[in-house]
């Protein structure tokens, strides 16, 4: 797959099917209104964030090169993570959890690189590079924190997810885009939002991967930090939300202690939290982290370990007590006083020892799926992997021999055996049989003509975990989601309000000086009377000129959209009195 972006040495190490996500920054396509909305967020936000905001944010900033006055571009930014460790990639908008989580064991941050529409400048459910680059990025410098979001993307992307869970992150995901999409009618975003709200009643059960979001949601994208009397602001959601980073720190949102009760909080993406969590401080992050993970099938195995696995039908492993690792999509488990006794997989699976395929143990050889019995032999005390070379030819495990093995919970395996396998410490943990026969009391799993039979060896299951346990055993390039974000063809219209702005910002960075201010203005409330953005950017260099007569033209101007969309007053004033604080203090 050709490269579409520009690597260096952190993203050279990122797997291949992590890349199929990563789409060019395409850094021309924005307009200039596009630059102004990311001009006026950064703006207030840092006004309003100086005080409110943890300390590592405004000096991330600084250090991660995020700039207030321009969209920040990825390969600019990148030159400047790396000095932390970091790198970002652009993404179309949601990537399934796993591989985000994914993107951040890497030290790879993942950056929707649309931004939201004007009309929704205050918050947007759909991901965008405000959210994700002036969130996400500058809180990043500080190494506490960073440890903590890579320790939680190498924890996170081994969650179990259920069934439904991808088929609600594709909900979400269509409704964040038809939310953002500037043609979408108001029918069909209700019954997006219906379908989402549909799903999130019926998940049953929480997965891994439910759970694990929540703590997400509750600390990387809505933390707090500090005392629950005076937190400080840390989330991106709320780093990157004008709406939300103000509200957040009323009295009408709730502050309760952070601990892992979180994890059973669930959250509405398309409305503010009604509640938030606060941290004492960032290592407490990962106390609570490390706290679930040890809830986890990955570091837990056993029965529910595989029944997770069976649950989501998706891609897993588990990892026998010899070190073997099977990776398949798992169908089935025989268990026999709470313990699993044979587990099952179908189609290609492939056999591991420490995330490195077993030669000729790959897709090809186990193409129709792999079952083996787990556990010890019936009647004696010492388990196959703790026999010694003399142990295991006294029981008739020897090559060339033939034998039947009969384990606790009545699986019995018969046949010839050919060879085995051994780990680096010596242990058994595999054998291979011909002219085998693999039953469970009256039901055969195993019959001689399906060829040769390999047993895995081991007496449990210590961990089972989602995805394979060597990423060079599957084919995981096969991501297509099902729906794009959308972007439609400009009017004449809305060229010309761009082109308006594009003025205004080519004579406030100095590139053409000849332009009549004046005019543009008269433009604008002729052709576009209800813009009110690009009228606050007038103000702001008439004010800086002393015009005052230009002053009042706009600020009459301004008060006449007010009167007619009473919805942006806060946002114009909002506006203003940045405008006058940032001159004034000059």
């Amino acid at each position: 797959m050709p490269d579409t972006f520009e690597s260096n040495d952190i993203l050279n190490k990122l797997p291949k099917h992590l890349k199929q996500f990563i789409k060019p920054q395409n850094y021309e396509d924005y307009s200039a209104i596009d630059q102004a909305v990311w001009r006026y967020v950064m703006r207030k936000n840092v006004d309003f964030l100086t005080t409110v905001a943890h300390g590592s944010y405004l000096d991330g900033l600084k250090q991660t090169g995020i700039s207030i006055d321009q969209i920040p571009n990825m390969y600019g930014m990148n030159r400047i993570l790396k000095e932390i460790g970091w790198a970002a990639v652009a993404v179309d908008g949601f990537i399934p959890p796993n591989a985000f989580m994914e993107f951040q064991a890497y030290n790879v941050l993942v950056i929707a690189s649309d931004i939201r529409q004007l009309e929704h400048i205050e918050y947007t459910p759909a991901p965008d590079i405000i959210h994700e680059g002036a969130g996400h990025a500058p809180i990043i410098a500080n190494p506490e924190y960073a440890e903590y979001l890579r320790r939680f993307g190498e924890i996170g992307c081994k969650a179990i997810s259920s069934a439904k869970d991808y088929e609600l992150y594709e909900a979400v995901r269509h409704l964040s885009i038809i939310k953002e999409a500037p043609n979408s009618t108001e029918e069909d975003i209700i019954l997006a939002e219906q379908k989402v709200e549909e799903l999130q009643q019926n998940m049953g059960d929480p997965s891994e991967m439910a759970l694990i979001r929540n703590l997400h949601w509750w600390t990387v994208e809505y933390g707090l930090i500090g005392t629950i009397e005076n937190p400080k602001i840390y989330g991106a959601g709320l780093l990157s939300s004008i709406g939300e980073s103000a509200w957040c720190m009323t009295d009408a949102v709730k502050k309760l202690p952070y601990s892992i009760e979180a994890t059973y909080k669930d959250f509405d993406i398309t409305k503010p939290q009604p509640q938030l969590y606060v941290t004492p401080d960032f290592a407490h992050l990962s106390l609570v982290l490390e706290e679930f993970a040890n809830t986890m099938a990955l570091r837990n195995g056993g029965l529910s370990g595989i029944e997770k696995l069976i649950h989501s039908k998706a891609l897993g492993t588990i990892e026998l007590s010899t070190g073997l690792q099977v990776s398949g999509v798992f169908s089935s488990v025989i268990e026999h006083n709470g313990k699993p006794i044979y587990i099952q997989t179908h189609n290609e699976t492939a056999l591991a020892y420490r995330e490195k395929e077993l030669v000729g143990h790959g897709t090809k050889t186990h193409k129709k799926g792999f079952g083996s019995p787990i556990g010890k032999l019936k009647g004696i005390n010492l388990a196959i992997e703790d026999m010694s070379p003399r142990d295991l030819a006294a029981y008739n495990i020897y090559e060339e021999r033939t034998v039947t093995l009969e384990f606790e919970g009545g699986i019995k395996v018969s046949g010839e055996i050919i060879t085995g396998k051994r780990n680096l410490q010596g242990k058994i943990i595999l054998v291979s049989f011909k002219n085998c026969t693999v039953t469970h009391g009256d039901t055969v799993l195993f019959k001689p003509k399906w060829g040769i039979y390999d047993m895995a060896i081991g007496k449990e299951i210590v961990s089972a975990f989602s995805g394979p346990a060597d990423l060079n055993s599957f084919d995981l390039i096969t991501h297509v989601p099902s729906t794009q974000t959308v972007h439609v063809k400009k009017s004449e219209k809305r060229l010309e309000l761009e082109s308006l702005y594009q003025q205004v910002r080519d004579y406030r960075e100095g590139k053409n000086r000849t332009i009549s201010r004046t005019k543009v203005l008269e433009q604008l409330i002729e052709k576009h009377p209800t813009d009110w953005l690009l009228p606050v950017e007038l103000y702001e260099l008439a004010f800086k000129g002393h015009e005052q007569t230009l002053c009042n033209s706009i600020l009459e101007h301004l008060e006449t959209i007010k009167q007619h969309k009473p919805e942006v007053g806060k946002l114009i004033d909002d506006g203003l009195e940045i405008i006058n604080k940032t001159i004034v203090t000059q």
